[in-house]
């Protein structure tokens, strides 16, 4: 068992949630809800999974997220 972390945004113009796993190609997708959208994460990060799978290491590690503040 492995666990991934996820970046979730609210797209305004889909009214959907929007979630990518940093690091693994084609690990994005949607959902109406944050349930949906994180059952569809899970799918789709199993199938890149699979298709990576002799692959994986060698793609880029997901190390954090950083806020930075800018005057507007």
């Amino acid at each position: 068992m492995r666990t991934f972390t996820a970046y979730i945004e609210w797209d305004p113009e889909t009214n959907m949630y929007v979630g990518i796993i940093p690091g693994i190609p084609g690990a994005h997708t949607q959902g109406i809800t944050l349930d949906e959208l994180q059952k569809n994460l899970k799918e789709v990060l199993e199938l890149c999974l699979e298709e990576f799978k002799d692959k994986i290491e060698d793609f880029p590690h997901f190390v954090g997220l950083q806020q930075i503040e800018v005057a507007v």
